[in-house]
């Protein structure tokens, strides 16, 4: 049985095609990917996704818990930021990427990835030591994204909060929207400026519906997975199980910013330490096709007859038009300029190592 959130009975409304994404029952797609797409890069777009988990961590020895589990350095957080982060097994592979919210002294809600959401919580579980206490809040947090230029507007028309004065990876809390409360953050996951909205379960069809209503005028539409999937491809951003694994460590990934060496001990240190100090042997790299095909996930990267690696996130770029990919790929291979193949359908395609990210905001 797939699992589904309090927005499933809304979709069809909006003529959503549904697709299982990880035991979810979630929309792929609304008014189609490539108009939701652009919509986010010009306009606005609306994203359910309450699917990720949210754990809150609280009690005295939380701080020194968070500082043992993930990689980025947690005592640099005020009260209303957050930060993007990593969990790690001891060997440097990624348990999961996450969001850590800091919302008090001794109080911290993380934000993880739908599919691990058991996986990372008996993990949490298995590594709390002390005075920490954990509460996976995910089946009553509602979570929705709006996203793109005019989302400071939309929201701008339902609170009073001042969102000119939120900057990014920072938060409110509780926050009143049209009457309902709300924790509001900026993070985004598309390339683009815009805002999470967490709320109770209660109130998630009250909320889907008043913000599509505020947005009309601005060109707000819902968006599913497959523009979310496309908007981050193309902003460089990771995707846990393409980029991210614990077969591929942050280092490999090209996160070396979000991985503190120096903030003290914690899971897999040792080993990215010894990996920067040697570097590493593989490297994500962007790649540009210059023959005819597209790159999809797992199509293997080949320099001359040397296998060199594959490909974790491919498409045809909706904003540029150019069929382009990220790639794990031997770290000798992966200068700006490299010409390399790509293996599509048995054919060996000619392909080159490019800049990422694909889009930067204006």
């Amino acid at each position: 049985m797939l699992k589904r959130t309090p927005l499933f009975p809304v979709y069809a409304e909006h003529g959503a095609r549904v697709i299982d994404f990880g035991g979810w029952e979630l929309p792929v797609q609304f008014s189609g990917i490539q108009k939701e797409h652009d919509a986010v890069r010009q306009q606005a777009g609306l994203f359910d996704v309450s699917h990720m988990g949210e754990v809150l961590v609280s009690g005295a020895d939380s701080l020194s818990f968070l500082q043992k589990l993930t990689t980025n350095d947690v005592s640099r957080l005020e009260t209303g930021q957050c930060q993007y982060s990593l969990m790690c097994y001891p060997k440097g592979g990624v348990v999961d990427d996450l969001l850590v919210y800091k919302l008090g002294d001794d109080s911290y809600m993380l934000v993880i990835n739908a599919s691990n959401i058991q996986k990372d919580v008996d993990w949490m579980l298995q590594h709390a030591l002390g005075n920490v206490d954990l509460n996976n809040i995910s089946d009553n947090t509602v979570l929705l994204a709006l996203q793109g230029p005019r989302s400071e507007q939309i929201l701008n028309k339902l609170t009073d909060a001042p969102l000119a004065t939120l900057k990014p990876f920072r938060f409110f809390q509780n926050v009143e929207v049209n009457g309902m409360k709300a924790l509001i953050s900026r993070t985004g996951y598309t390339g683009e400026d815009g805002f999470e909205l967490y709320i109770g379960d209660i109130d998630a069809v009250d909320m889907w519906k008043t913000l599509l209503e505020a947005g009309q005028e601005f060109g707000l539409v819902p968006a599913g997975l497959g523009a979310r999937d496309t908007l981050r491809f193309e902003a460089r951003l990771p995707l846990y199980g393409q980029e991210l694994s614990k077969d591929i460590t942050p280092l490999e990934a090209g996160l070396s910013p979000f991985v503190k060496l120096d903030k003290g001990d914690f899971i897999g240190r040792d080993a990215l330490a010894n990996q920067k100090e040697y570097g590493v042997t593989r490297k994500l790299v962007g790649i540009e096709m210059i023959e005819r095909g597209i790159p999809r996930p797992h199509y293997a990267v080949y320099a001359g007859e040397q296998k060199i690696g594959e490909i974790t996130t491919g498409t045809q770029s909706p904003t540029y038009k150019r069929n382009v990919g990220l790639a794990l790929v031997d770290s000798a291979f992966s200068q700006i300029d490299t010409e390399l193949t790509v293996e599509i359908r048995g054919s060996l395609v000619k392909a080159k190592v490019v800049a990422t990210p694909f889009h930067k905001r204006k």
